[in-house]
């Protein structure tokens, strides 16, 4: 299956990690710094959530979406799980 991680060799499921994870740090940190522009709030919020969507994706490859998803709605997680994806939700 395209959408089950352990079908992917260790490698490229690191290789994809790192990737998504740097996209997300770099994401965050330029939506910070866009921040003190005029009409930035908007900009930091587009590139904050493309940063916390690419962390995510980052993990998914690691863990597998399915076991990912799971391990978000967890009774421990669920609040800010829910938090999380209605803010993400929100920008659209």
């Amino acid at each position: 299956k395209v959408l089950d991680a352990s079908t992917l060799s260790f490698g490229t499921r690191v290789r994809w990690f790192a990737i998504c994870f740097v996209a997300g740090i770099v994401c965050s940190i330029l939506g910070t710094a866009l921040l003190w522009l005029p009409k930035g709030i908007k900009l930091f919020a587009v590139f904050y959530t493309l940063g916390n969507i690419a962390a995510l994706a980052s993990t998914c490859f690691l863990m597998g979406p399915v076991k990912q998803l799971k391990a978000m709605f967890e009774p421990k997680r669920l609040i800010a799980t829910v938090v999380m994806l209605v803010s993400i939700l929100s920008l659209l």
